[in-house]
């Protein structure tokens, strides 16, 4: 079993006052039950999925939950939203209560708590496993920090950099790294017992499961193929900038419908739309995002696809594993793409408080200068300092392209 870096943040919580309801939300399978079930042993485990059995807790009133379940898990608990006004109320009438509430839709799970919970609550996204977490053995393993994880936490470049080829975990880390490329981050697929076949209909199932549960909790489908239609048109188009036309003309839809299931998508955590960056803020809310599916597993499972990856896809994967490493408490940034009118692109800035890092991928086996040429000079567009920019490739050599360019592995760079 994998090792969560989110465990040990979740159970410090829980010893406060602000931590007597903690939610987990995530898509389905990210492991929030597990979490939640071993990190909390002594909370009473109650499933809210199957309609049957959780039709006697809409029945409780608070004097009940705080007798009777002084210490709870709920699972699924988006599903029936009489209960979150029932935990409210056993917070406001008591003090001893503490709940862990898990979710799978971050739409119906957030409405909810805003109209309910503002204020009583924590709130964790629990996402697939990232490449630090896969390359554990054991629950109670330590997750190692990444090197952009130290990068962002104010580490210096310099003490970072010795050859990726003498780390003690380099073979782990290029194992772990083809793992994810192929099979995604799924805690399930992580399972080392399973061979190939078995991860490929593994992530069959899920979305078949995704299509026929979750996807109808957020909008009720006369029929499925139009959406079903997208999600095949936004597989394949994972890397891309969003053109609503072209989305709607691949699935045969209409403009508007496709605007609504993209949102369903990122919704429902199977993709992330990166915002363009510009030094207006206004002006980014009108510029066009950029698709990114937030597993490679699922993308490749939505395709019925094996073999190599395109070079939007390396770039999707890349960039859904640093946003997942982001996501953890303390990470105050933000995460854009870059275009401008003289065709410039970066593929992903990434903004923290005394300036950028730039991040260009490349799927080469070799990077050349010329792969660097969008980062020259990028200092001259933004309104903070660029701190540093890297070219992450395929490529096993790190190289200084320049006083303020690294190429480096994209596996070193994530591990």
């Amino acid at each position: 079993m994998k090792a969560r870096t989110l465990k040990d943040v979740v159970v410090q919580k829980s010893k406060h006052k602000s931590g007597r309801i903690i939610i987990l939300s995530g898509a389905r399978q990210t492991g929030k039950t597990t979490l939640a079930r071993l990190s909390f042993p002594e909370y009473k485990y109650l499933s809210i999925e199957d309609p049957i059995t959780r039709e006697p807790f809409t029945r409780l009133s608070a004097d009940q939950w705080a007798i009777q379940y002084p210490k709870a898990i709920l699972d699924e608990v988006q599903k029936e939203p009489v209960l979150i006004e029932s935990i409210k109320s056993a917070y406001d009438q008591f003090e001893t209560p503490k709940y862990i509430l898990l979710g799978s839709s971050q739409f119906l799970l957030l409405q909810q708590v805003k109209e309910s919970l503002a204020g009583r609550c924590t709130i964790y996204d629990l996402m697939p496993l990232t490449l630090p977490e896969i390359m554990t053995n054991e629950w109670d393993t330590s997750v190692q920090e990444s090197m952009f994880r130290k990068l962002i936490s104010g580490e210096s470049l310099t003490e970072l950099l010795p050859s990726f080829l003498l780390y003690p975990t380099h073979a782990a880390a290029i194992q772990a790294f083809s793992h994810y490329l192929n099979f995604g981050g799924y805690p399930a697929v992580a399972d080392e017992s399973l061979s190939d076949d078995d991860r490929r209909e593994w992530l069959y199932n899920y979305i078949r499961t995704y299509l026929e549960r979750d996807i109808r909790d957020l909008a009720d489908f006369r029929s499925l193929d139009p959406f079903v239609k997208t999600q095949k048109t936004t597989a394949l188009l994972t890397g891309s900038l969003v053109n609503f036309s072209q989305l709607a003309r691949e699935a045969d839809i209409a403009a508007n419908t496709a605007r609504r299931f993209l949102n369903y998508l990122e919704l429902s955590y199977q993709v992330i739309l990166l915002q363009p960056w510009a030094k207006n803020n206004l002006k980014r809310l009108t510029k066009t995002p950029k698709l990114h599916y937030l597993d490679p597993g699922i993308q490749r499972g939505i395709l019925r696809k094996q073999g190599e990856l395109t070079g939007n896809e390396f770039e999707s994967a890349v960039i859904a594993e640093i946003y997942k490493q982001t996501r953890f408490p303390g990470f105050t940034g933000n995460l854009y793409h870059l275009k401008t009118a003289d065709g410039r692109e970066i593929d992903l800035l990434i903004e923290l408080e005394n300036g950028y890092i730039a991040v260009e991928i490349k799927m080469t086996q070799r990077v050349r200068s010329e792969d660097a040429r969008h980062l020259n000079g990028l200092e001259t567009l933004l309104d903070k300092p660029l701190i540093h920019s890297f070219v992450l490739s395929n490529d096993m050599d790190v190289k200084m392209l320049s006083k303020s360019i690294t190429a480096m592995p994209a596996v070193m760079f994530l591990t």
